[in-house]
């Protein structure tokens, strides 16, 4: 999987760290504050979007008053400190990230989640000890599935497009990385089940756990 491959980029959540539960939680708590209904098709509907996209969606779609900024400040604040104290690094996760500093292979984070909220994650679990950039999706023109965040990664690590490997939890984030010329690794997480089959016709290997990649375990896609 890592031949040739010169620098890993990671979306962070569902792939680095287990937060994905969290979200639709907050949602629902924040729409019923308001008394707002949740609607089950909403993550599929904000899926890739970033953290600036979601907040001018919800802000449209449900007429909210709260500016796009402000929206953003609530979602924060709602979700910091679960990301400093209950959300672990997925399996496997930490001994990777050494591997990959051990040989010598660069780091970088895209998200679509917000800066304030990557530093907590760093916080609790040290990935600055590893990550040489971090990109969000509010930095770029487009969240995913454009390539933008993928591509500004890329350039930050000095490194070509095509001598990237992406890890991905999602559809749209795995296309994001295709559409940036990279090779991509599909990660099972619980919250993204349903799009398994979709998930490994789109990846050129999936995992369903970081320790897979040192036996050698993880499945290569054929397309």
């Amino acid at each position: 999987m890592l031949e040739g491959i010169k620098a890993v980029i990671f979306d962070l959540d569902g792939t680095l760290v287990d937060s994905m539960w969290m979200w639709r939680n907050i949602d629902m708590e924040f729409l019923a504050e308001r008394n707002l209904p949740y609607e089950e098709d909403l993550q599929d509907k904000i899926e890739g979007m970033s953290f600036t996209e979601t907040a001018r969606y919800f802000q449209e779609y449900f007429k909210l008053t709260e500016t796009v900024e402000e929206l953003k400040q609530i979602w924060n604040e709602m979700a910091i400190e679960k990301y400093r104290h209950e959300v672990p690094l997925k399996e496997g996760a930490g001994e990777f990230l050494e591997y990959l500093k051990e040989n010598n292979i660069k780091m970088g984070i895209a998200t679509s989640n917000s800066s304030e909220l990557v530093q907590a994650v760093d916080a609790a679990h040290g990935l600055s000890r590893y990550i040489s950039c971090v990109i969000t999706a509010c930095s770029v023109n487009k969240g995913k599935p454009a390539p933008d965040v993928y591509l500004e990664a890329a350039r930050q690590l000095h490194v070509n497009p095509g001598d990237c490997l992406v890890f991905e939890d999602l559809v749209k984030g795995m296309e994001a990385g295709k559409n940036a010329g990279m090779r991509v690794c599909g990660v099972e997480d619980d919250y993204s089940l349903g799009q398994r089959e979709r998930k490994r016709k789109t990846c050129d290997y999936y995992i369903r756990s970081f320790l897979e990649i040192f036996d050698n375990t993880y499945e290569i896609m054929e397309h």
